[in-house]
């Protein structure tokens, strides 16, 4: 699913070739030690510095990794790699570039390009054309420029300098990938990859001769493709997926979104900025299903109520035909309890945002023993990969998309370090509440933890009482200066020590002002330690310091330990 522009801050510099160096005439990479690795602190990273020359053979005096050849005992190992991961995703490459840093002899293989779907089809070109549809919002909103002392002349786009924007910074992100993990020493291999067994992987094109590898450890990262439902028939033309949609080949003046979730929120913000009539067709009974029912409800009545945008929900698209012989695209509508037909739809394009699938065929599972449930492969909260008579299979891992633990970018990159972490030494267990999620509608949505119902069935089981702290973008300064008090956060918490269950936030740059409740989950931090953090004033911040500070805490929760100045 989409997880969006979180790596297109964090991604690393492009090592200058200064910064290489040679022993022996055999050239050798060095570290630079402003190198930023996505998603880890110093602390995650560790306080030893960094060696830039160790010696691991006689021929090659010079390597910033340790040779697969020794596995830190001095006993001998005949592997080609310490670490081979198949698929060169976000998932694939944050893993790649820890073992780096861990001093692991490292191998991405990739059967198509790297990036994977987020930075290809996914997370980095959608925010593209979404940084489109927000500019287009503001140009068209004539009320809001005159509020502000504004006059603009009608604002106009042309779809092929737009789309040419998602595909240039698709290609930009794609080539920092690579060139970081080219830079650092990590080998990428073109090729489908394929377990062959215990530590032996194989990869190759196909219908050429495939090459056959050795690792110490294995981390499968195929991530997945869309999902389609069964009846609906998809051209590429006029009944597409994300993937055909990205492209903006054309818009459509009245375009179906099959699904109401992320995928099917942003492309409604996206279509409908720029022209095109929406129809929501959605399973369920409500709209926004995953998301926490009071911020869907609100941001129904911002995002979708006051939009050109209709919507069935309780209903399936059972049948959709691509338009042909100038024929519109026709959507057929079931009731989703009862499976009696309800309307046809004949409109320009439909698109299909129903999820997405693992992609985990041809990965060579039954030669370690493992059969996937659903397409996912079955893996522990270490992401080890469990076999099919539940046994933990050695040196192999599996992260991300594929595992379908929590189908998102980041999650994936997070778990990958988190298996580094594992196979280096470092026992470590990912807490997946604390990954946050956003949804980069204008204006956009972020959550961490739990929703208001899944916290209040927890609390019912584990037999504690939660309480809900609200703040409104309408008391913010900053959001005022921007005229855009539109906006709610909400807290979710335990008052009888603290604990915070859940953060959700609607309103301007709610996807940059989730981190802090990530994080202060993600450390243990507690109300009472955070209703004592400084924001700077003004700024939209702020909002969360008016939400930690209205919680209402029993008398008997610890405070924090007073502070000493210095």
């Amino acid at each position: 699913m989409h997880s969006s522009a979180f790596f297109a801050s964090c991604l690393p510099l492009a090592i200058p070739k200064s910064d290489v160096v040679s022993f022996d005439s055999q050239p050798c990479r060095v570290r630079p030690a402003s190198l930023r690795l996505c998603g880890l602190s110093k602390d995650n990273l560790g306080s030893s510095p960094l060696k830039r020359v160790v010696p691991v053979a006689p021929k090659r005096r010079c390597s910033t990794r340790v040779s697969a050849s020794d596995n830190g005992t001095g006993s001998p190992h005949s592997f080609d790699y310490d670490l081979v991961i198949i698929g060169a995703g976000v998932g694939g490459h944050g893993a790649a570039l820890h073992a780096v840093h861990k001093g692991l002899k490292t191998a991405i293989i990739e059967g198509d390009v790297v990036g994977g779907t987020c930075v290809n089809r996914g997370c980095v070109p959608s925010k593209a054309l979404l940084a489109v549809s927000g500019r287009m919002r503001e140009f068209q909103d004539d009320h809001h420029l005159k509020s502000l002392g504004l006059q603009v002349q009608a604002a106009g786009y042309d779809r092929q300098g737009v789309a040419d924007h998602a595909n240039n910074l698709a290609s930009k992100i794609r080539n920092n990938l690579t060139n970081s993990m080219t830079a650092l020493g990590v080998d990428i291999l073109t090729g489908v990859g394929t377990i062959l067994g215990p530590q032996k992987v194989k990869y190759g094109k196909v219908g050429s001769t495939a090459n056959t590898i050795t690792a110490k450890n294995i981390i499968i990262a195929t991530g997945s493709v869309p999902f389609v439902p069964s009846g609906i028939e998809v051209d590429g033309k006029t009944v597409i997926t994300s993937d055909h949609a990205l492209k903006l080949e054309f818009v459509p003046d009245w375009i179906v979104i099959v699904g109401s979730g992320y995928i099917g929120l942003e492309f409604s913000d996206v279509y409908t900025a720029l022209g095109s009539e929406v129809t929501f067709v959605e399973a369920l009974d409500q709209l926004m299903p995953g998301f926490d029912p009071e911020i869907s409800k609100l941001a129904q009545r911002v995002l979708i109520n006051p939009r050109k945008i209709d919507y069935h929900t309780g209903v399936f698209a059972s049948k959709i035909t691509p338009a042909k012989d100038g024929k519109p695209v026709t959507v057929e509508l079931i009731d989703a309890k009862t499976k009696q037909r309800k309307d046809t739809l004949e409109v320009d394009a439909a698109l299909i945002a129903t999820g997405r699938a693992p992609f985990t065929k041809g990965l060579g599972l039954e030669n370690i023993n493992v059969e996937t449930q659903r397409g996912f492969v079955p893996v522990n909260e270490r992401m080890q990969v469990i076999d099919k008579d539940g046994n933990l299979v050695p040196h192999v891992y599996c992260i991300g998309d594929a595992n379908g633990k929590m189908m998102l970018a980041h999650a994936a990159s997070a778990q990958g370090i988190s298996v580094v972490e594992q196979v280096t030494g470092k026992d470590h267990v990912l807490n997946h509440l604390s990954i946050p999620a956003a949804c980069f509608t204008h204006p956009e949505i972020s959550m961490v933890g739990l929703t208001e119902p899944q916290a209040r069935e927890k609390a019912e089981k584990e037999g504690f009482q939660i309480s809900v702290a609200k703040a409104s973008f309408k008391a913010n300064t900053k959001a005022l200066a921007e005229n855009e008090g539109e906006g709610l956060a909400k807290l979710i918490y335990r008052p009888d020590n603290g604990e915070i269950l859940g953060v959700h936030i609607f309103g301007l740059h709610a996807a940059d002002l989730i981190h802090e409740a990530s994080n202060a989950i993600a450390l243990g931090v507690h109300i009472q330690d955070m209703q004592f953090a400084v924001h700077a004033h003004p700024t939209l911040s702020e909002v969360l310091d008016e939400l930690y500070k209205s919680a209402k805490l029993n008398a008997q929760a610890s405070h924090p330990a007073a502070t000493v100045a210095v």
